[in-house]
């Protein structure tokens, strides 16, 4: 079959439209979880901050590539019929939110003790005093860094290729080995990943001086 120039780029912003989706539910229920996890961290009880550093650690200490190999054939030989996407959308959502777990600790932390004390005598709850009171003015310190680890979700996305999720790199795989013009399409991979990724790197710059320079 011969493939045309717009028939390449075609079948290419389809598989990025399937890797910006896989990005954007990697970042939103890894940041659900993560704000749990993150919670469970700063806790007072002793088990759920070794709860929650234990998976921290679990997630952050192996290869997003070895997750999703675990996620995939795991969930098949406990006889579960699971799909490319399924797992590759489980696995960069729990990889996603062990990090954002531990931005938002490190933000959290930076946040004076004096704070803490502030709302204590309000007689707010431990988890009023983080909504109310630390969880704002962490969020300003949290933007920046939260934005820049979304460029790595992104580009994490390439390894979902090996379990068969059909996503940009995939995408350029199939095209490469049909036009046998490997330079050319993953050259427009590259260019593919740049467009979600630089303006998401400009963004968290932007941010950081912002945010910086109107502390």
């Amino acid at each position: 079959m011969d493939f045309t120039l717009w028939d390449i780029v075609r079948n290419l912003l389809t598989g990025l439209q399937w890797t910006l989706a896989l990005s954007l539910v990697a970042f939103i229920g890894g940041g659900v979880i993560g704000l749990l996890v993150m919670t469970m961290r700063i806790s007072d009880t002793s088990a759920f901050r070794t709860l929650a550093r234990c998976y921290i650690e679990l997630f952050q200490g192996t290869p997003l590539l070895m997750q999703l190999f675990l996620v995939f054939f795991g969930v098949a030989l406990m006889g579960v019929d699971i799909s490319p996407w399924f797992a590759a959308a489980l696995a960069l959502t729990l990889f996603t939110s062990a990090y954002l777990a531990e931005i938002w600790r490190g933000c959290v932390e930076s946040i004076s003790n004096g704070q803490w004390e502030a709302s204590a005598s309000l007689a707010l709850t431990p988890l009023e005093q983080l909504r109310y009171v630390i969880l704002p003015q962490a969020l300003r310190i949290a933007v920046a860094p939260t934005v820049g680890f979304s460029v790595q979700v992104v580009k994490g996305t390439a390894v979902t290729s090996i379990i068969g999720f059909t996503e940009l790199t995939k995408t350029g795989g199939m095209l490469a080995n049909a036009t046998f013009q490997p330079f050319m399409v993953y050259g427009f991979v590259a260019l593919g990943y740049f467009l979600l990724c630089y303006p998401l790197s400009l963004s968290a710059r932007y941010l950081e001086r912002r945010l910086h320079a109107s502390a």
